[in-house]
This record gives structure tokens, sequence and C-alpha cells, in this order.
């Protein structure tokens, strides 16, 4: 007699759901943060992380909120278009995460090839690129395997990132000189909430962890407790690594070791160990913002696809590849080859607080449906906003570059959603 039973549904558990989110923020940002943000916090800089951790937190509950009453694959996408309806703001808004998502997992993937290429070629840049393309292509390979298996190998490698870092905090913060992180040597309130717009960067990646919604048992419950946890460990980290590493060295040392200050405060504890150990840190860490980066390609695209917004060829697969993951894939690597990433750096972090801020104004017009606390949404637009403008001020300002760039892609995509909308126009115009 044949057998009635089907197969078990492998779910990604709330942990794991987490894990993709910190994964995403704990990328190349606090290698290449901590030298840049002492040159305007000073020994603030912890503070700094502290207070951007909190405007994470404030709008990880918006997201929260929205995505237990919207669990979709669509992510925070979805509550763009239950925020503002299926029109043009929501598909603009989809077109800007889309390039957004593109750079900055272009140049998570560099820091991957530069960390790889010193250890195993002398920073020889054409061994950069090389590297970085073949770690976006494995990748995209683990996500074509499915998302059980993503979630696994990002667990994986989260818990070695966690640990050692977790490692150094302990070694670093047991040797600390308090003089040289006392309150009386801060800078200014201005110059710690510049700082802020800038540790910011760090938690950008927790908006991934609404993507994991179709991937989840039950996500009303499950999804707000992964969104918690991701960014409270993402702040845990920041904050105890910058102490850690601005006790150790103080302000001068860490602006002047810029990328490297982490292993540089390592290896007077720890020697060689201690450069390894960061090596192997940075390696693991940007192999894992790279797989979160490429994680929401599918999904996102087959939602879009689904309400509209998007040309349903999207939805197709290039081969084994769903079409969406094929095109982010492949424009990830071409910015890779052909763009100086790191003259538009600041694109993905100027983008994302425009998104954030978007989906939260949009949902203060719901709030009826989520039950969300209005005091809690206010906070989360004011500080999101504040943390931009400080942002354009402080950053944007000094790369005639970013600006550009962002303007170009603002433009590019109003440009793509009025040809689609005129092209459906067109074929429900024909078919009548």
């Amino acid at each position: 007699m044949a057998s009635t039973d089907t197969p078990r549904t492998r779910y990604v558990s709330t942990r794991e759901a987490a894990f993709i989110g910190v994964g995403a923020m704990v990328g190349a940002g606090i290698f290449s943060l901590l030298g840049t943000t002492a040159e305007v916090a000073g020994a603030a800089v912890w503070l700094s992380f502290s207070l951007a951790g909190g405007i994470a937190a404030l709008q990880g509950y918006s997201f929260a909120k929205l995505g237990a009453r919207y669990p979709t694959a669509g992510g925070l996408l979805e509550y763009v278009n239950k925020g503002y309806g299926i029109g043009h703001v929501a598909t603009i808004v989809a077109w800007l995460t889309y390039a957004a998502n593109i750079i900055v997992t272009a140049m998570v993937a560099v820091s991957f090839g530069s960390y790889a290429s010193d250890a195993i070629a002398g920073g020889d840049p054409v061994w950069v690129k090389g590297l970085a393309v073949a770690l976006v292509v494995v990748m995209t390979g683990l996500n074509v395997a499915g998302s059980t298996l993503v979630a696994k190998v990002q667990s994986l490698i989260v818990f070695v990132v966690i640990g050692i870092l977790a490692f150094f905090a302990i070694v670093t913060i047991s040797a600390i000189d308090p003089a040289l992180i006392a309150p009386s040597t801060y800078p200014s309130a201005r110059d710690i909430v510049s700082g802020v717009a800038l540790t910011f960067f760090a938690f950008l990646g927790f908006g991934v962890v609404t993507f994991t919604a179709k991937d989840l048992k039950d996500p009303s419950r499950q999804l707000p407790r992964a969104m918690t946890i991701a960014i409270g460990l993402a702040a845990v980290i920041y904050i105890a690594v910058s102490l850690g590493v601005l006790g150790t060295l103080g302000v001068e040392k860490v602006i002047a070791a810029g990328p490297t200050a982490i292993a540089v405060a390592a290896q007077p504890i720890l020697g060689d160990l201690g450069y390894w150990l960061m090596l192997i840190t940075a390696l693991f860490a940007t192999s894992g913002a790279t797989n979160a980066g490429l994680y929401p390609a599918a999904g996102l695209t087959e939602h879009l696809t689904s309400t509209g917004q998007w040309p349903t060829g999207m939805s197709g697969r290039v081969g084994p590849v769903p079409t969406g993951l094929f095109v982010v894939a492949v424009a990830v690597i071409v910015m890779v080859l052909f763009f100086d990433l790191s003259a538009i750096a600041s694109i993905g972090s100027a983008v994302a607080l425009m998104i954030f801020g978007l989906v939260s104004f949009g949902h203060l017009r719901i709030r009826a449906d989520t039950g969300a606390n209005l005091v809690i949404l206010l906070a989360a637009v004011a500080t999101t906003v504040i943390t931009l403008v400080t942002f354009a001020l402080t950053t944007l300002i000094k790369e005639p570059a970013s600006i550009a760039t962002l303007l170009g892609i603002v433009i590019a995509s109003a440009v793509l959603d009025v040809a689609w909308s005129r092209s459906r126009e067109r074929g429900a115009t024909a078919s009548v």
C-alpha cells in the first residue's frame, strides 16, 4: 500500500531568520567604520553606535508590526504597498531598493575580495575583482539550492563571526585604559550625532529579515522576534568592539589604522594570531553579507510581478536560476568589475534611510490595522529624517559622485516606473 504521507516542509527557524539579518549587518561595516567614525565622534564612537542601534530598534518595531500583519515574500516592499497603495510611490521605492541592494552587495563582495587577496595574493587588484566575482557566483548557487540551505550556511557564518568578535571584545576590554574613553574626552553633541549618521550604515541590513516571512512557519510571531534578536545582537557586537578598540588604542591610533583598527588592537595582546583571527572574521562576515544581499532577490521579484508592479518576465527562470536572482547577481558582478565603488560608498546608506523613512511614514496611515504605538512610529520617522539630513550635510555633501549617482538612481527608478505603467496601460487597452 502506497504511503499517503506528504513531505514535511522545512521552515526557517526564528534564530536562522535573525542570523540572516545579523549576517547582512555585520559585514564589512564594523571593519571599515571605526576609523572613519573616530574622526568625527572621537572616543564616543560606542555612544554613536548605541544611538544608531536605538534608531534601528525604532524602525525594527515598525517593520516587525507590519511583518506580523502582512507576512509575505515582498518584505518591506509589501509594507510600502499597504501604506501608499500599489502606485507610483511604491513602485519607485521597489526600484530604489533593488538598486541600493545591488550596490551594497557589490561593495561587500569587493571587501571580501580585498581581504582574500591580501591573504593569498598580496592585495593584487586583479585578484580582488576575481575573488569577489567568484564569491557572488558561489553565493548565487547557494541561493538556488534553497532558502533553508541559505539559512543553515548563514547560521554557521554568523556563529563564527560572533564567536571571534566576542572573544576579541573580551580580550581587548579586559586590557583597556579607561582614560582613553573617559567622557571628558568626548567631542560635542553635534559631532556625536554626526557619528550616528555614519554608524547607522552598520545597521542597514536588518531590513533583510522582513524577506524571510515566506520561509517562516508562523511569521506573525516569529518575524518580530527575529527582528529583535538581529538588531540586539548587532548592537551588542558593535558597542563591545568599539569600546575594546578605542579603549586599547585611543582615538589617534584608531584614525591612523583606519580599516585595520581591529587587527591593530588585537596584535599587542594576541600577536599574529590576532591578525589572522580578524582576517578570518572579515572573510566570514563579508561572505555572509553577500549571501544575505542576494537572498531577497527571488522572492522580492516574484512578489512585485504578482502585484503587476514589474514586468511578468522578471518572475521566470534563466536555467535553474530565478530571473530576479540572476539579474541581481549579474548586476553585482558588473558593478564589481567596472565601477569604482569607493566613490559611491554612501549611496546604499542614503537610499536605505529614504526607504526606511517612507516605510514608517506609510505605516502611520495603516496603524489601525497593525496596532502599532503612535509615539514609537513618530519617533521612528523623526529620527530617520534627522539621521538622513545629518548624513547628507556631513557626508554626502563631500562626495559629488555619490550625489550624482543618487539623483541618477532616483530618476532611473521613476523612468522605469513610468515606462512599465504606460506599457501595461497599452496592453490593457489593446485587449479591450
